[in-house]
């Protein structure tokens, strides 16, 4: 089946079923208690920086750590996973002095989650779907970093949309079926992607289908830079996603309120994927899989839903019973 194939199919079963998302590739990284000279690899020996917590280079240095993960969540039932790609740009890659092996780092996390997609494919005569991730980097083109400087920025929205086309044109080379701009905190950063991802579709002379999910960071119902959830939604529909979705920050009781208020204005297919629940107090994610099952199922028993999933915390257990209940 070629990607065209794949996309059709992929529009067809979003008509007739609610599809599933895979979990979260960090917590299940953590599983694995990589250490230092995990990360760096024959390749990366001497590299003169601490390489420990690059989890997007594990797709160059540790591949079957990000194979082994892509597997379960596809046994689990996902019928999309998510490249390993969410900190794969230059200004996350910039703490690690990485920038220049961003194109080669998506494109071996789409080559790695295509390869595992397909084979699933295969086996069970079932067709698997990849998203390529674009991450909302480790910078805010709204906000000053500097308290004391209001309208100070350390990043341009060029260099951001310059990034951003960077990894859209490694990932469609790699293989994904679908551009996925994700964890979005600041819109002006998605504005940035959707320039970017929009450059890559003219140079790669076809246009992929884009998925945008924002990220409500607490209980006053807006996104790091101040939107609403109806805000979030005008500021990116011009691009015409084939999903719009929140993920990350909230666990999926508390996110409840916005799904419904996102699937009450969107004029197209939606999206969500919270966390585990809340962070304890060691950061860590406590809500069990039947727990977050049975939330999770009301948002499709309730019609708010196309696609679910799960973001930190959730493991291939939780994404087991979301199937179940939706």
């Amino acid at each position: 089946m070629n990607r065209k194939q794949r996309i059709e199919t992929l529009f067809r079963s979003l008509d007739e079923r609610i599809l599933l998302l895979d979990g979260a590739m960090g917590t299940m990284i953590q599983g694995f208690r990589l250490g230092e000279d995990d990360y760096r690899g024959a390749r990366f020996a001497d590299w003169s920086r601490d390489l420990k917590g690059n989890n997007d280079l594990l797709s160059l240095t540790k591949p079957e750590v990000i194979r082994s993960i892509h597997s379960q969540f596809l046994e689990a039932g996902a019928d999309i996973i998510e490249t390993n790609t969410f900190n794969a740009n230059a200004p996350s890659m910039s703490d690690y002095g990485m920038e220049d092996i961003v194109a080669e780092l998506n494109t071996a996390a789409a080559r790695l989650a295509r390869e595992c997609a397909d084979e699933y494919a295969a086996k069970t005569g079932q067709a698997r779907f990849v998203a390529g991730v674009l991450g909302p980097t480790n910078r805010t083109a709204s906000i000053s970093p500097d308290v004391n400087d209001p309208g100070y920025r350390n990043i341009r929205f060029d260099e951001l949309a310059d990034t951003y086309e960077v990894g859209a044109n490694a990932l469609i080379a790699g293989g994904v079926d679908f551009l996925m701009i994700e964890t979005i905190f600041d819109t002006l950063n998605a504005k940035a992607a959707i320039v970017g991802v929009k450059r890559a579709f003219r140079k790669q002379g076809e246009a992929l289908p884009v998925m945008i999910s924002g990220t409500i960071t607490d209980a006053s119902g807006r996104t790091l830079s101040g939107q609403t959830t109806e805000a979030f939604w005008n500021s990116v529909r011009h691009i015409r996603p084939f999903m719009i979705g929140l993920n990350c920050a909230l666990g999926a009781s508390e996110l409840r309120p916005y799904v419904a208020e996102l699937s009450r204005v969107a004029d197209t297919r939606v999206s969500a994927h919270p966390n585990a629940g809340l962070p304890n107090e060691f950061g860590e994610y406590d809500e069990t899989p039947e727990t977050m099952a049975a939330v999770v199922g009301e948002f499709a028993q309730s019609g708010l839903v196309n696609l679910v999933g799960g973001c930190c915390g959730t493991r291939p257990e939780h994404i087991r019973a979301i199937g179940e209940a939706v």
